[in-house]
């Protein structure tokens, strides 16, 4: 039980603690144990994840009292001389008063069980102004204080902050300002486009020269060779930008199809 004490303060004191250097004083050496902790159980390896975050600025103290080491490894078993049993004597050791011992001594026994009084305590600590900052733990989580605690009351249902609303629409001008931007650069990018490459135009039967610039097997010297072969007659149209011609036989092995950016007329 302290173990899973100490793992849910360090969650939700996190705002606090990180970057700090802290110690946390225990009654109990199983809580040192989390820190080197081999095991396969999921309940305790989630709690010793939660811990290794600290592991450089998190000092863990034991101060053993005699009434305290009358327990098991791990305190799970609360044996006769605790200290929410009659038989308990403050005077004998630093009394360790975890949730159970304060609901026993301030609501008696039979009425409450502390899995009860959590949720209470948890919304008492989140609405709660904090020394160090000025704000509550609540405030700085989700930017508004709770009137109940929603977290159990609400459990299956979304969390939705008050600033959704506003959040929504500003993602909405944001989308809408995006748009604007890539339909604005594709208009750009073809009107540019459109400048530097003017179709020519061309029919069949028109005699034009090609680019030697794909022509990987011409004899001779590759410096050599001339930039445009031809003359060729165009035989066929395939749209404004592709055209076929009638290559000489030294050419006859090479496709017929050209692109028109490769075509002087």
């Amino acid at each position: 039980m302290e173990c899973l004490y100490l793992v849910w303060a360090l969650e939700k004191l996190h705002y606090y603690l990180n970057g700090s250097v802290f110690e946390v004083i225990t009654y109990f050496n199983a809580v040192k144990s989390l820190l080197n902790m081999n095991t396969h159980n999921r309940h305790m390896l989630r709690w010793h994840i939660t811990i290794q975050k600290y592991r450089g600025n998190m000092t863990i103290l034991n101060e053993a009292g005699n009434i305290h080491k009358n327990a098991d490894g791990f305190s799970r078993w609360e044996l006769p001389n605790t200290p929410d049993n009659p038989s308990y004597v403050p005077k004998t050791a630093e009394p360790q008063i975890p949730i159970k011992g304060i609901n026993i001594t301030d609501f008696g026994t039979g009425f409450f069980e502390e899995s009860t009084l959590i949720p209470a305590l948890e919304l008492s600590y989140k609405t709660s102004i904090h020394v160090s900052t000025g704000k509550t733990p609540a405030m700085l989580e989700k930017g508004w204080n709770p009137k109940l605690p929603v977290d159990t009351v609400k459990k299956d249902l979304v969390d939705i902050n008050p600033t959704a609303s506003s959040l929504n629409l500003l993602l909405d001008k944001v989308g809408n300002h995006a748009d604007q931007i890539m339909k604005d650069a594709f208009e750009h990018a073809k009107l540019k486009w459109d400048k530097i490459h003017d179709a020519p135009e061309l029919e069949v039967g028109f005699i034009i020269l090609v680019s030697t610039l794909n022509f990987k097997n011409i004899k001779g010297e590759k410096k050599l060779k001339d930039s445009f072969a031809g003359p060729f007659i165009i035989k066929a149209l395939h749209g404004k930008n592709v055209l076929k011609v009638e290559l000489s036989r030294e050419l006859e092995n090479k496709h017929a199809t050209f692109p028109v950016s490769l075509v002087k007329h």
